[in-house]
């Protein structure tokens, strides 16, 4: 989908003309987060060529995997091109980083268990797993509340 941004001193309000041959899903998402005031709790993420609208509720990691980074849903995985930093300024309190290279969504965790050398593991509820840093580890506990 080509996306054109013009800016401009002259408009008194923001609006946006989508011209399409066919409404999709995708476009029916689009729409709605642009009529609402909530589009700080949506993501746009690449699918292929395709752009895709997650949620953040439904995110559960963010990883940087092959110097990109992998947004991984319960069953599927996207790009986004941000770098990890720009990515955690966005998120709100449910997201915690729990390495360099890592950010997990507090609520999609299914368990927490010790590690190799004082690190500790953990594994999410769609199965992914990876380990908590011990740099990361006071912060990640403090988000638990523990």
């Amino acid at each position: 989908m080509k996306v054109n941004l013009f800016v401009s001193k002259d408009i008194k309000e923001a609006h946006a003309d989508i011209h399409t041959n066919e409404l999709t899903d995708n476009i029916t998402k689009a729409i709605a987060i642009l009529e609402s005031d909530d589009s700080n709790d949506m993501l746009a993420v690449k699918n292929g060529s395709d752009i895709a609208l997650l949620e953040l509720g439904d995110i559960y990691m963010f990883r940087v995997e092959d110097k990109q980074v992998k947004v991984y849903t319960e069953n599927s995985d996207y790009l986004i091109k941000k770098p990890l930093y720009q990515v955690e300024e966005d998120l709100d309190q449910s997201f915690v980083r729990i390495s360099k290279t890592t950010i997990v969504n507090l609520k999609k965790i299914q368990r927490v268990a010790p590690s190799l050398k004082g690190m500790m593991f953990i594994e999410l509820k769609n199965g992914l797993k990876d380990n908590i840093s011990r740099k990361y580890l006071p912060e990640f506990k403090e988000a638990l509340g523990l």
